[in-house]
């Protein structure tokens, strides 16, 4: 995520060979395959574009998920190994909660790569490079039939975990022992997983904490002001994609709420696109494009607005029982930085296990400026 901008309302969000080789494991819309979440399917090479450097060995996993309404479905990941052989016990795992790459299946982490690529192939070469495994969930309909509903934070938490389960189950090199990395939408996700990973992992795995940078916290708040002509200017296009995607995951989790019913033609039809679209093509192509003109209606009119997008991606306050590392650019405008700052300071007030690091970065250059930091949290975790 990127573009720089100083108003809050500007940092809200925070293929055919996918869909072939998806094909030789799943049938159907649902995408859905006999057996319990986290049962591996099948295995795959994984593409060149999402070859990680550092990496001895690489693989595409399907899995078992869910997705909205807790409903069955198919899900894809990548796995990346690190050199040497596997202490006892097993590599050590990194779950890596991707940021934004779009909505259409070539898109996909485990398809496409990273939109971030040398940002994230040296992030991850870290790891690596340290002795952790890394498993990075693509999300559900990424990659694999079905509709990616964007920002649904207690379904990505379910794929993360999932997949961890699915590549220990797959790989006996793998230990149980793992914790969560992410970062943007990715953050989002990371929170979410922290807050969901012993209820969801059960007592097969052994979930240690986790990392979160970019946080995208009360987006909740900012989304409510959306609406005819607000904002009534064309802001940093990868703002306005990261718009049309929520809108797209309030769609697929809320359908009874008509949410197209609050576009006018032209937010409809970017709607559609955005449904299919890679985020930097998408966000090159809406150059010149203002939210406000998308909007006939307030996003404040649906039914009980707040609570429909709080439950949709407000991040957990309570409930966490293991460490939370949060990375916070000072500089970020990628999302509302003052928000990420309260929301770590709201939850840490309540009790909970919350580590706040700033950096004077911004969004993308706080990933690797926590290094430094992070790497030492995680041994902490792992007790290496």
């Amino acid at each position: 995520m990127r573009n720089p901008w100083t108003a809050p309302v500007r940092a809200l969000a925070a293929g055919a060979c996918a869909l072939a080789c998806a094909a030789t494991v799943a049938t159907g819309p649902a995408a859905a395959q006999p057996g319990a979440p986290g049962t591996p399917l099948a295995v795959e090479p994984l593409p060149a574009a999402a070859a990680m450097p550092g990496a001895a060995r690489t693989a595409r996993l399907l899995y078992r998920s869910t997705t909205v309404g807790e409903q069955p479905a198919t899900a894809s990941a990548a796995v990346y190994f690190p050199a040497g052989t596997a202490p006892e016990g097993g590599w050590p795992v990194i779950a890596w909660a991707h940021g934004t790459v779009g909505l259409g299946d070539d898109c996909a982490y485990s398809v496409g790569g990273p939109a971030a690529v040398e940002r994230d192939r040296s992030y991850l070469g870290t790891w690596l490079a340290q002795g952790y495994a890394v498993v990075a969930a693509d999300y559900a309909g990424l990659g694999v039939p079905g509709e990616h509903p964007y920002l649904n934070g207690r379904v990505a938490a379910h794929n993360v975990v999932d997949a961890v389960r699915a590549a220990h189950d797959r790989y006996p090199e793998l230990s149980n022992r793992w914790a969560v990395v992410g970062q943007s939408q990715g953050g989002g996700a990371a929170v979410f997983t922290a807050r969901y990973a012993t209820e969801f992992g059960g007592p097969a795995l052994d979930y240690r904490g986790a990392v979160a940078t970019g946080l995208p916290a009360y987006l909740e708040e900012v989304f409510l002001a959306l609406g005819p002509n607000v904002p009534p200017v064309a802001l940093g296009t990868h703002l306005t994609a990261y718009v049309l995607y929520v809108l797209d995951g309030l769609r697929q989790t809320h359908p009874e709420l008509d949410v197209p019913g609050l576009l006018t033609e032209q937010g409809r039809n970017w709607l559609a696109r955005a449904s299919t679209a890679c985020i930097e093509p998408l966000a090159a192509e809406l150059r010149g494009v203002a939210i406000g003109d998308l909007f006939a209606k307030p996003l404040a009119s649906l039914p009980d607005a707040h609570g429909v997008l709080a439950r949709q991606f407000g991040l957990p306050e309570s409930g966490y029982d293991r460490p939370v590392f949060v990375g916070q650019g000072l500089y970020d405008t990628d999302v509302v930085t003052p928000q990420a700052l309260r929301w770590a300071a709201v939850t840490a007030a309540k009790g909970e296990p919350i580590r706040l690091h700033t950096y004077f970065q911004d969004h993308s250059g706080t990933v690797n400026a926590s290094l430094p930091d992070s790497t030492p949290f995680v041994r902490e975790l792992f007790g290496r």
